[in-house]
């Protein structure tokens, strides 16, 4: 908690306010199941803030002494917007020597744990503090497995990349969730614990569902909001009713129970959903073909449309989230219109096909992308992502515009192999992570208007709204000389092969920058020779003296397509 929110300080100094704070852990640890672990938790997260406002130097150091002068939910909030979550920028914690980690292992096996988690936890501020404690416990485990390898440096490699990449995801889908609940209403982050819940835990019925969803809802925005313990507590208290129910509520979370209690979380949590139950179509129908929907809908609104979702998420449990909820808005929509009119049945009992509609059309956006995947291949297909989205949102700088459509092409690569119905909800599943870190940019930077209605109108619907932005016609390029757009240094002769993928891109998106109705055609050729001038250079006795000299003929090539500018 401390590291999550004071990112600057070094491991010592976090462990003196630890260390100043952990007394007032004590009367938490001792609540019953049935007691809640939120009031005693919140007391802590109010005196550590305190105790930060009280110490104006660890303030000023980060820049957040502004937060002092605000009292209570306001402090926190201020404080929240200050973390910096760097995880796209650089690669997370480096692992030390082998040969020196083991001996530190070997000395102090609760400091190599331990920095471990104080290097997460700053590195990436909205991972849930039970994750990283999980993590920390699979690090140590592997830690002292490779320290008794004779070739420590490959076993370091073999067991903690997987770790490395875990982490780096399921902290991309914390945050993601973290923005659901601040920029959305409760009923959208409802919505969305329901879906995952029905889908994974199909035959629990509705009421210990919606129980449940709120719960987790809950449990999300205390995590969200940095509350480590009250979020391990939390977590605590759920894997505790799960695992104890009489009848564990899914055949595919039954041998995550029987696992150490650090474990049992990470396992539930990325469980497969359960099989899909023998349903009958009654209780969905009831929902297009009852003469008292428009009665239900008006005297019980949310819960009636909350038993839809539910219904429609457990027969539909191989859709992705995002194309559940744009079922259920289509459905709200279409209800507050026949409800008004006089045979309402007749207007909500084409609902059917209306779903039938929207998934359609989701998937064929979705086969589409993995078509043009096929016939361009994995660079192509990035190249076009590039020319897309620097049409769509120019403000960003191109160094962005790469990285975020790296992510894109890394989901079409990862996806589009997959089976039709597989590969339709890993689309869908990637690109609301994607689409979201795209939505908090422009949060803390407003993009354009057009990037800004399609975070903000409709989480269901976010990516339809970006499939289909176009050219940002307010936008008015800086007028750059095609010298100051194409580098040609003798350092492209030095850079690894991603290195130079990343220039050829960051050039392509700054061409269509200037000249964005140009044809892709014409983008291309000129970063075609491009990476035929530098092969070539790079191979010739002087490489400075061939830039200049077959650079002119490049630039002029530029120029042209540039319009003379």
């Amino acid at each position: 908690m401390v590291a999550q929110f004071l990112q600057k300080l070094t491991y010592e100094e976090v462990q003196t306010i630890v260390e100043e704070l952990v007394d007032l852990t004590d009367k938490c640890k001792i609540l019953k199941l049935h007691e809640s672990w939120s009031e005693c938790a919140h007391q802590l997260m109010t005196t550590f803030l305190e105790h930060i406002c009280n110490n104006q130097g660890k303030a000023e150091r980060q820049e957040f002494s502004d937060c002092c002068n605000i009292n209570n939910k306001a402090r926190l909030k201020c404080f929240l917007l200050y973390k910096k979550d760097d995880a796209d920028d650089s690669d997370a914690f480096q692992i030390p020597n082998p040969e020196q980690i083991c001996e530190m292992d070997k000395e102090n096996q609760v400091s190599v744990k331990e920095r471990y988690i104080y290097e997460m936890s700053r590195k990436y501020p909205f991972l849930y503090g039970p994750t990283i404690l999980t993590m920390s416990a699979c690090y140590e485990t592997a830690i002292q497995s490779c320290c008794q390898e004779e070739n420590k440096t490959e076993c370091f490699q073999m067991k903690l990349e997987p770790i490395r990449k875990y982490i780096r995801e399921i902290s991309w889908r914390h945050h993601h969730l973290c923005e659901i609940g601040t920029k959305f209403n409760h009923k959208v982050a409802k919505a969305v614990e329901l879906v995952l819940l029905t889908k994974k835990q199909p035959k629990t019925n509705f009421s210990e569902i919606a129980r449940l969803a709120v719960y987790i809802k809950n449990l999300h925005q205390t995590c969200c909001e940095g509350d480590v313990v009250a979020c391990v507590l939390g977590r605590s208290q759920l894997m505790n009713y799960t695992c104890s129910s009489q009848s564990i509520p899914s055949s595919k979370i039954a041998p995550c129970c029987a696992l150490p209690v650090p474990f049992q979380g990470e396992c539930i949590i990325n469980s497969e959903n359960d099989d899909k139950p023998d349903l009958p179509s009654l209780p969905l129908s009831r929902f297009t073909e009852d003469r008292f929907v428009c009665k239900q809908f008006s005297d019980k609104q949310d819960d009636f449309l909350q038993e839809f979702l539910y219904e429609y998420s457990r027969r539909h449990s191989e859709l992705a989230v995002p194309v559940i909820l744009r079922v259920d808005t289509v459905y709200q929509n279409l209800l507050a219109k026949c409800c008004k009119l006089e045979n309402p049945l007749e207007c909500y009992s084409h609902g059917k096909e209306m779903f039938q509609r929207v998934i359609r059309e989701s998937h064929e956006r979705v086969k589409n992308d993995c078509d043009l995947h096929e016939k361009l291949g994995d660079a192509y297909f990035h190249d076009r992502l590039i020319i897309l989205y620097t049409k769509k949102a120019p403000q960003l700088s191109a160094q962005e515009l790469v990285m975020f459509t790296k992510n894109m092409a890394a989901a079409a690569t990862k996806c589009c192999p997959l089976r039709d119905e597989q590969q339709f909800a890993c689309m869908e599943d990637l690109a609301k992570l994607t689409l979201g870190a795209l939505c908090r940019r422009h949060e803390a930077e407003p993009i354009n208007a057009g990037v800004g209605h399609c975070c903000d109108d409709s989480y269901a619907f976010r990516k339809p709204c970006f499939d289909d932005l176009q050219v940002d016609g307010t936008y008015i390029s800086p007028p750059l000389s095609c010298d100051q757009v194409i580098s040609l240094k003798e350092n492209l002769c030095k850079a690894q092969e991603e290195e130079f993928q990343t220039e050829k891109q960051k050039l392509l998106s700054n061409l269509v920058k200037q000249k964005p109705y140009a044809t892709e055609m014409q983008f291309q050729s000129i970063i075609a020779d491009f990476a035929h001038l530098v092969e070539k250079c790079c191979q010739a006795e002087t490489s400075e003296m061939c830039f200049r000299e077959e650079g002119s003929k490049l630039i002029e090539k530029c120029q042209s397509l540039l319009g003379g500018k």
